[in-house]
């Protein structure tokens, strides 16, 4: 029902449906950062949480790899969800063995992520042993002689899996992936699988490096940036202020989106005037809003009609100096872009023509073109190509290697750039591999390892039977719920580091072991000396986080000294690598780092910069390109989009406002006018209407996956609330973990094996 202000409200479960907002961030930016600081961390401790909070001599912040303007801080340098990270993370709540003999498991399972995540912060290790109910408490020398038990109990090495979450500081990730290939395997998984690893595997070949090649000062210089399937207000809000400063200095942007997002519409910032009091700064001079999985087709229209405008006008569109000089593959590439259908393009996009054309006239007015994207790309059957389409696009103009232009795909969780970076991945070059070996005497194994979605296969096949996760949220980051869960209970042990409760520390193995360690905010001592952890951003710039809160608990542990204690206990202590005296010295874990991994040379130096130092970037710096033909590599890529059957709708799973990747802050998405609850699905007024609902009206969603034999298989996620929204016809959106269930574990990316969660086919099924 709607109330007099035309809000819907479900009076069942309390959920109030609002208009979307039509700007970010302004005053309720501030008013909510400050409320949630206040109910976790109290005054004191939020004022000297949030003065420190990425600033030169503070910490970095946990939630999102957004980087700072080089040479400039501010006195508030953070977002509203950087706030609610830092309040989660600094609470002070606590979760120790008094809550576990409180509560089972069972009970446990009972719960909701948001409810699990509020009780505060882990400090004490505690064990689930076979057949209990209850956790119960361990000790640190007994929890590291269980691991080294079991793990020197397998077959092989290869039946261990080790999970890392993007927020492990590059320290923590070098020793744990030197730990692990010191065991003898490369099974590294990481929260990369399941979000850029598209990204990755198309820039790689394409540019010979899978890493983004802009800054921020080209971003704020840039002619023209391109923002596709990214939704910045809320996952990245810091990013709002370099595309306010682009904007000033000219800029045009143009969003590429299915949803109408408020941070693309309208920015306040709340640290000036004009976003106080006044409109603030529109964003997007244009929004183009394309159908699920229609980018690659609108990337391939455009290329074609750059062609079409360079034979009308020869070398006034494309750089052929730049084509000519760096590229391969340009012909045909220019060959298959000529033969590209128009009237398909229009059909697969949702755009008008007219769209289309005036996109291309940006593109060729522009002499610094910018694209930037998320998971919006990345997460489909055809994220690789559609990357690669991005990419020939900017080659054509020569748009690699010169300022105010480049590729920015924008990452997500912190570090998770630096995490790769340190080597954790399952495919790591043997440059890399013989450096360790060489540093550390050890023999890595070259066999390539497991990635996400091969790890859950693996555990669900039964030949992998240990699962170590380094921070994150395994069970919710995860598709297929259901085949998760179970692939996680057939293990003989479960090993969660974490700093606060989530769903993974309930679904275990026959033994389960809780592992709490120091967050980013904490201050981390080790041999009576103050420890420094170091970061990479999500443009390559590598600085130093110093955590100084007091710890929530005695008896947590750094995650650098929880992998070293591991690693004593598994390996003894007469091993090549002096795991003792990387706990107590992390300058020596960056000594190693430095003979390892080029561009960390001298890195202890380096990184006590104010603002740490730059990666190098061959593509960017040299316009040097380290692929198989030493050059930048135009590729020819088919055309594919998704095609919508009648009576049945395709999904995107996203984040609410309230959320950071598995972690929920709170009930609300203020920019898309929910509040009070989150399993909701936004459909369009049209589908509502075709499919014979009214708003308001609850269902289940069921998603359909044809398997190769020709078999349907379906999963469920049941009781959603349909909600109203500017979708595109056929299109609909809801929040993850909730409808994780519904992704199915074989649904993935050719090449990056990413798992499709922005296009699953669903009907709805009407609840009793």
């Amino acid at each position: 029902m709607t109330d007099t202000t035309g809000r819907y409200v479900f009076d069942e479960d309390d959920v109030v449906v609002t208009h979307e907002k039509s700007y970010a961030a302004g005053i309720p930016a501030v008013l909510v950062s400050l409320r949630r600081g206040m109910e976790q961390m109290g005054p004191v401790r939020t004022a000297r949480t949030l003065w420190r909070l990425n600033q030169r001599e503070g910490f970095d912040c946990p939630g999102c790899a957004w980087p700072e303007t080089p040479g400039h801080r501010k006195h508030a340098e953070f977002c509203e969800n950087g706030a609610k990270a830092v309040a989660e993370e600094a609470t002070t709540r606590t979760v120790g063995p008094e809550f576990f003999a409180a509560h089972s498991v069972s009970d446990l399972l009972g719960r909701t992520e948001f409810w699990l995540g509020q009780q505060g912060r882990l400090t004490h290790p505690m064990v689930l042993l076979p057949g209990a109910s209850y956790y119960e408490p361990i000790g640190w020398d007994a929890a590291f002689a269980l691991i080294a038990g079991e793990l020197r109990g397998l077959a092989s090495p290869h039946e261990a899996v080790f999970y890392t979450s993007g927020r492990t500081s590059n320290e923590a990730a070098f020793v744990y992936q030197l730990m692990i290939r010191a065991f003898g395997t490369n099974n590294l998984p990481d929260c990369s699988n399941m979000c850029h690893e598209s990204s990755g595997s198309a820039l790689v070949e394409t540019i010979g490096i899978g890493k983004g090649s802009v800054s921020v000062p080209d971003l704020e210089n840039a002619d023209l940036i391109l923002i596709a399937g990214q939704n910045p207000g809320t996952n990245h809000p810091r990013m709002l202020s370099t595309l306010e400063k682009a904007k000033a200095n000219g800029a045009r942007v143009i969003a590429i989106n299915p949803l109408p997002e408020a941070g693309l519409l309208r920015f306040k910032d709340p640290q000036k005037m004009h976003g106080v009091l006044g409109n603030g700064v529109q964003i997007a001079d244009e929004f183009l809003q394309i159908r699920l999985g229609g980018d690659q087709a609108l990337f391939q229209g455009l290329g074609r009609l750059l062609l079409e405008a360079e034979d009308r006008n020869p070398g006034t569109v494309l750089d052929r100096e730049f084509i000519d000089t760096h590229t391969a593959g340009f012909e045909a590439c220019a060959a298959h872009l000529r033969r590209v259908d128009l009237d398909t393009v229009v059909e697969a996009t949702g755009l008008t023509l007219d769209q289309i054309r005036a996109t291309a006239d940006a593109l060729i007015a522009s002499r610094k073109t910018i694209i930037c994207w998320a998971m919006g790309l990345t997460q489909h059957t055809h994220g690789v190509a559609t990357i690669q389409d991005a990419v020939n696009l900017l080659l054509l103009q020569g748009m690699i290697g010169k300022p105010g232009a480049g590729v920015c795909p924008v990452r997500g969780h912190s570090n998770v750039q630096g995490d790769r970076t340190m080597g954790i991945w399952e495919k790591m070059p043997e440059s890399f591999l013989a450096a360790l070996d060489s540093e550390f005497g050890i023999v890595s194994p070259r066999e390539h390892g497991l990635d996400a979605v091969d790890s859950i296969r693996a555990m669900r096949d039964g030949t992998a039977s240990v699962f170590v996760g380094m921070g994150g949220n395994f069970v919710s980051a995860t598709p297929d719920t259901e085949t998760t869960e179970a692939a996680l209970r057939g293990c003989a042990l479960t090993v969660q580091v974490s700093t606060k409760l989530n769903r993974s520390h309930l679904v275990t193995g026959r033994t389960g072991l809780i592992l709490p360690s120091l967050g980013r905010t904490d201050r981390d001592v080790q041999s009576g000396r103050k420890q420094q952890v170091s970061v990479e951003d999500s443009m390559s710039m590598v600085h130093l986080s110093r955590g100084s809160l007091t710890p929530a608990g005695a008896h947590l542990r750094s995650e650098v000294a929880i992998v070293c204690g591991i690693a004593q206990a598994l390996f003894g202590p007469d091993h090549s690598v002096p795991w003792a005296e990387f706990t107590a010295d992390y300058d020596r874990i960056r000594d190693s780092i430095a003979r390892v991994i080029p561009g960390f040379e001298d890195f202890n130096r380096k990184v006590r910069r104010p603002d740490g130092f730059g990666l190098p970037h061959p593509p960017r710096d040299e316009r040097r390109f380290e692929t198989a033909t030493g050059k930048a590599n135009f590729t020819v890529n088919d055309l594919s989009w998704l095609p919508v059957p009648e009576g049945k709708l395709m999904l995107q799973t996203m984040r609410s406002h309230d959320q950071y990747n598995t972690t929920i802050y709170g009930l609300d998405d203020r920019y898309r006018g929910v509040k009070g609850g989150r399993r909701v699905l936004f459909i369009s007024a049209q589908d509502l209407e075709s499919l014979g609902y009214a708003a308001g009206d609850r269902v289940d969603l069921v998603s359909e996956w044809t398997r190769p034999d020709g078999t349907v298989q379906e999963r469920r996620a049941d009781d959603f609330r349909l909600v109203p929204y500017p979708t595109p016809v056929g299109n609909v959106a809801a929040y993850y973990p909730e409808t994780n269930p519904l992704v199915p574990l074989e649904h993935v990316a050719a090449k990056s094996n990413t798992p499709v969660s922005k296009a699953v086919l669903i009907r709805l099924e009407r609840r009793p």
